[in-house]
């Protein structure tokens, strides 16, 4: 293990963003410590805590979180015991071990009716209990631990999990044409680049006496913003040219595809901050797209028969 090898809590296992963490914190030489069910569950916050502290981090970093965006309407005890409380007590937690904690967050923090990029500094507005539970998380966060990074993204995708751009190729399998909502605007995110950015923060919030601004929120997302309808249509072409299914994308409107709790039209985060105070720029998403497409619909996987893409949901 190399001299700036740390050892790194991740908060999570089989999420997407905390599976690419862990694959890249390691290979970055870092000691990696999960802390995640079925040992740990963020509902029992004592658990977590203990968990924690026993460990010793340099650093803690939650990727764990609840996300069933509608789900959350009928279920707001639950949203903000995990995105909420739970949150809180990791950053207190790590806060105890000495350790900076870095926090995933969300786009849905704002109500998503700025015509321009959203900064750090803007006013937060969600518009649906899965945002105010992590609007909530971000508040507890940021009292329990002064040496905290908030990271705010959206439009998460990977080759794992449950993600858009899975439920995409699989319903290209499935059905001859696809309709996708074309009046939201968002940039999405691949959980490799969000893993890609944290590592190079970790040595950076770990430095002797480091300059105050560089905790706080920072938003971190691809480059780029597009629709997902568009983003739809750029996942049909890159299947063709992988030889996997792909059917045509009709444009609708939010108005014509309901769901139980409302989304921001235009949640674009600017990038500056991540940039100009740590150096940090994320590719543009297309290009990250065509990475992930590589891993999902791998030609081996397609002659045999098994286009595990299509298990997402």
């Amino acid at each position: 293990m190399n001299e700036a090898s740390r050892t790194i809590a991740i908060v999570g296992r089989s999420g997407q963003v905390a599976r690419a963490l862990a694959d890249r914190l390691a290979g970055a030489g870092h000691a990696v410590r999960i802390v995640a069910r079925p040992d740990v569950d963020l509902l029992d916050g004592p658990s977590v805590h203990r968990a924690i502290v026993a460990l010793r981090p340099d650093i803690v970093i939650n990727a764990a979180a609840y996300t069933a965006v509608d789900r959350a309407e009928d279920e707001p005890d639950i949203a903000n015991a995990i995105n909420a409380d739970g949150a809180g007590v990791v950053a207190a937690a790590a806060a105890e071990a000495g350790a900076p904690v870095i926090h995933f967050l969300t786009d849905y923090v704002f109500d998503g009716s700025k015509a321009s990029a959203y900064s750090e500094d803007d006013a937060c507005a969600p518009l649906g209990v899965y945002g105010r539970s992590k609007l909530s998380g971000e508040t507890l966060v940021a009292a329990a631990n002064p040496r905290h990074v908030i990271l705010r993204t959206a439009w998460v995708c990977s080759p794992h999990g449950a993600n858009f751009l899975k439920t995409m190729l699989r319903l290209a399998a499935e059905r001859p044409e696809l309709s996708v909502v074309d009046d939201q605007y968002g940039s999405p995110t691949f959980a490799d680049d969000l893993a890609v950015a944290a590592t190079q923060l970790v040595p950076r919030l770990l430095e002797p006496n480091a300059r105050a601004d560089r905790f706080g929120i920072l938003h971190a997302v691809n480059g780029g913003e597009t629709t997902w309808c568009k983003f739809a249509r750029a996942i049909m072409t890159g299947a063709a040219k992988r030889g996997a299914p792909a059917v045509p994308v009709l444009a609708i409107t939010t108005r014509d595809y309901p769901t139980k709790a409302r989304r921001p039209a235009r949640s674009l985060l600017s990038t500056d901050k991540l940039r100009n105070v740590h150096g940090i720029s994320m590719r543009p998403w297309d290009v990250a797209l065509e990475d992930c497409l590589d891993v999902l619909l791998d030609p081996r996987r397609l002659n045999s028969g098994r286009i595990d893409a299509h298990s997402g949901r």
